[in-house]
């Protein structure tokens, strides 16, 4: 049985990624791994840790009863887990509970905003930091627009 470590911190980007591998024959374990959105610094000193964690718990149910039933339905097996701050330890300790596992990074990237490793194998993202923002790149064609 193959085994699948799939980190998901946004569904439909996730479901894109995964539809092409479920055409694949054979029964496959997979295991979910959420990984919920981080709370705005203004919005977490307001919340307290349990209601944090709450609110991870009920993001990632949601995100697993839309993808639970999709990779059930040809019989294979899913297990939930949901990560915490650093995901190489995770995947070291859910290699060592479940044994070799292939490893899917299947979150949305983000523009401007650089994503953790998933495992210590993974390079490092090769990213100059010259992104350049929207408004910046609209005010200058603007500006040259402005000028002619």
């Amino acid at each position: 049985m193959e085994k699948i470590i799939v980190y998901v911190d946004d569904v439909n980007h996730a479901l894109r990624q995964l539809d092409p591998m479920q055409l694949q024959g054979g029964h496959t374990q997979w295991i979910l791994v959420a990984c919920p959105p981080r709370l705005t610094r203004h919005a977490s000193q307001w919340v307290s840790q349990s209601a944090r964690a709450s609110w991870r718990a009920r993001w990632a149910e949601k995100a697993f009863a839309e993808l639970k039933p999709l990779l059930e339905a040809r019989g294979d097996q899913v297990l939930t887990v949901v990560a915490g701050n650093h995901l190489p330890e995770l995947t070291e300790e859910l290699r060592q509970t479940y044994g070799p596992a292939r490893v899917i990074d299947a979150r949305r990237p983000k523009f401007g905003h650089e994503l953790p490793a998933v495992t210590k194998e993974q390079p490092a993202q090769n990213d100059t930091g010259w992104q350049l923002p929207g408004a910046v790149a609209g005010m200058g064609a603007f500006l040259v627009l402005a000028a002619e």
